[in-house]
């Protein structure tokens, strides 16, 4: 028998970190009839909390503009608290950077789209991520960064 313990993957807790919306324009902005221009912007993040306690965060940025004045702009943070041991370093990367925020992302979604509702616009959804895409290109442009610093020394 390996003396090596089974590996641990556990949801500890999912929660929204942080919410917030502005409307800076309101409310001559609402009474365009223009449609907006939408941006999006996500960004993933992990932190250890504790010896095997991870928060991986979710943050979406939504910014919509009729020209150059902002109709609102909605950031919200969905973080969650995971439970992760006896993983090797080559298998931490892929849970933390690709399962834990596929687990974290629809309660994202749903918040943002009840957020935007409340203020009064039509809900904006948030596309279906591919978090392994997204971990992949982000591996990539580190080793390419590492890369060239190797080259400038």
């Amino acid at each position: 028998m390996a003396d090596q313990q089974d590996p641990i993957f556990q949801i500890q807790r999912v929660y929204l970190k942080e919410a917030s919306l502005e409307q800076p324009n309101s409310p001559a902005i609402l009474l365009e009839q223009q449609q907006p221009a939408v941006d999006i912007q996500l960004s993933v993040d992990a932190q250890p909390v504790t010896d095997g306690i991870f928060e991986v965060a979710v943050t979406a940025t939504v910014t919509t503009k009729i020209g150059d004045k902002t109709v609102f702009l909605v950031e919200a943070k969905q973080a969650g608290i995971f439970e992760i041991r006896n993983l090797s370093q080559e298998q931490m990367g892929p849970i933390i950077g690709i399962a834990c925020p596929q687990i974290v992302y629809p309660y994202l979604r749903g918040n943002v789209a009840d957020l935007v509702q409340r203020a009064g616009f039509p809900q904006v959804h948030l596309a279906e991520i591919n978090f392994q895409a997204m971990y992949e290109q982000q591996q990539a442009a580190a080793a390419q960064a590492a890369d060239a610093s190797t080259v400038l020394q």
